[in-house]
């Protein structure tokens, strides 16, 4: 269908639009804001927010619950022997946990798995006396100020509960709108010159959701994460000009684009895409300046450099990542997703647990506890929630004879700061961590959590024509609030 033609030629839109101080003009402007404002959030919370901000970490690949954050003394007992064979045989089709029943068929074959003793040690940390994994000493030390939930549960057997842990839906359902997406299309940006949404770290690989864990489903892709290399020479090497080019030549030709865009805006007002490319031309040339003073770490002192491990070697990497993490938080990023493990998934310990867990916890243990520990002498965990989690956790049972398998029945994540009580644990798994049995909790469950501290109510976040699923909004995690 052709676009209408007023009597001078030229489309009715851009008539119209060029009346915009007319008497018409002024009516469609004012239909336009109703409908703007009945579609689109105000960028208010609904209630007082505790929290102004997020901080997201996650590992790729399954991080054993067992080795981690939930100690399992009985896999120990029984190492060697099938679950069979062991007092614990009911508990793959434990009635309490229907859920899981309705959600995935139990393998016969996981009663074959010989149960695989813990690779490492625990200790008591802090007044609390949680148990910590010894491969991770540094967070046991902030023990105190987070809380562990060691009752977790997904559907997905394979890596696409990455997709799922962030959208809530199975990778078959498509990809929807993330956490992150949420938080950013429900509260806007707390500063202009930044995204509201950053994305740092590899992202995994298309066969797990790809830059769908971090992506807005019909939101629209301006409520996506922006992701930004942690590079403090070349911080944002997809928008920058280039050495040869002046700053006002840039300016001039921005203002151009910015032009035409304008003109096709009119022509397509109900193109989303058009919309999030005017934006993310206008935000590319604001960050020029603001991303790469955030990523300068040079005004750290440094005290705080060696509390990410940056005067490590083995620890500088990542240690780097979540510094440039909290100095985009303070300075008005709304929801930081930092990925550790890349599109391989370096978490998936299928053999040789004790060498893949050993090593990369050494990586991410002091950066991690080092988040914590300066978010909190700075005052920003009264205001900031740190979220740390994987997609799954691992069986107990042995596979390969020195790894562990997916398993998405029973996992343990921890959550920080803002409206989170600190020092507890919640929840639990059974005696060989097999399934999540106490206060369990699915994935969309954090993700009400953090919402609730944010002061957002998910289901005032309506979108015409998307209908959400009960299990889409989660609820919160109450036993962890304060």
């Amino acid at each position: 269908m052709k676009t209408p033609l007023c009597s001078n030629g030229r489309p009715r839109r851009i008539f119209l639009s060029d009346c915009g101080m007319g008497l018409t003009g002024m009516v469609l402007g004012s239909m336009l804001g109703q409908n703007l404002k009945a579609e689109t959030p105000d960028g208010k919370p609904h209630f007082p927010p505790k929290a102004k901000r997020v901080i997201w970490l996650f590992m790729l690949g399954g991080v054993s619950h067992v080795e981690s954050f939930d100690p399992k003394p009985e896999l120990n007992k029984y190492a060697g022997k099938s679950i069979g064979d062991t007092p614990y045989k009911d508990s793959l089709a434990n009635p309490a946990v229907k859920d899981n029943a309705k959600s995935i068929m139990l393998d016969t074959r996981k009663l074959q798995l010989s149960l695989y003793p813990m690779q490492t040690g625990f200790k008591k940390y802090g007044q609390s006396g949680a148990e910590v994994s010894d491969w991770f000493p540094h967070i046991g030390s902030a023990v105190d100020d987070i809380a562990i939930v060691r009752s977790a549960w997904t559907t997905d057997n394979d890596h696409g509960a990455i997709l799922q842990f962030h959208t809530g839906r199975h990778i078959l359902d498509g990809f929807l709108p993330t956490i992150g997406s949420w938080a950013h299309y429900g509260l806007g940006s707390l500063n202009e010159n930044l995204p509201s949404f950053v994305v740092l770290g590899e992202p995994p690989s298309d066969c797990c959701g790809g830059n769908g864990t971090h992506g807005s489903g019909y939101l629209g892709p301006e409520h996506s994460g922006v992701h930004l290399e942690v590079n403090p020479d070349h911080p944002l090497p997809f928008v920058s000009p280039g050495a040869d080019v002046y700053r006002k030549e840039q300016q001039r030709e921005f203002e151009f684009i910015n032009k035409l865009n304008s003109i096709a805006a009119v022509e397509y007002p109900a193109d989303a895409a058009l919309k999030a490319r005017i934006k993310s031309y206008e935000l590319a040339y604001r960050m020029q300046m603001a991303v790469p003073e955030a990523i300068q770490f040079k005004e750290e002192n440094e005290e705080t450099k060696r509390l990410y491990g940056l005067d490590q070697e083995n620890t500088k990497g990542f240690g780097e990542v979540c510094l440039a993490a909290r100095r985009l938080s303070e300075r008005g990023v709304r929801f930081v997703q930092i990925y550790h493990g890349g599109a391989g998934n370096a978490w998936d310990a299928h053999k040789a647990l004790k060498k893949n867990h050993g090593e990369l916890s050494a990586k991410v243990d002091k950066p991690i506890a080092g988040l914590l520990k300066d978010l909190k002498q700075r005052g920003m965990l009264d205001d900031t929630i740190v979220v740390w989690a994987t997609e799954f956790g691992r069986t107990p049972g042995a596979e390969a004879g020195d790894g562990r398998d997916h398993h998405p029945y029973g996992f343990s994540i921890f959550m920080a700061g803002a409206g989170i009580k600190r020092g507890v644990v919640h929840g639990a798994t059974d005696e060989i961590g097999f399934h999540a049995v106490t206060d369990r909790h699915y994935v969309t469950d954090v993700h009400a959590t953090v919402l609730k501290l944010m002061g957002i109510d998910p289901r005032r976040l309506e979108v015409p024509g998307r209908k959400r699923l009960e299990i889409d909004y989660g609820k919160p995690i109450e036993g962890i609030l304060s």
